[in-house]
């Protein structure tokens, strides 16, 4: 079977005063605090999430 594909994602600027829609975006990543660090699968689903949200966090790309 193949190994499906993931991102890790970076939470880089604060959820405070933001839109309700993005903070529901970010924690729907699974993103709780600053500078942490969550490993996402790379579906349309949460690129869709990450290009939403994209002034606030920061991709780097896994094999």
């Amino acid at each position: 079977m193949a190994e499906k594909k993931t991102m890790k994602v970076k939470l880089v600027r604060s959820v405070h005063g933001r839109l309700k829609k993005h903070r529901a975006c970010v924690r729907g990543l699974g993103l709780r605090r600053m500078h942490q660090v969550v490993e996402v699968e790379d579906t349309p689903a949460t690129r869709g999430m990450v290009n939403k949200v994209s002034y606030m966090v920061q991709v780097v790309e896994t094999a």
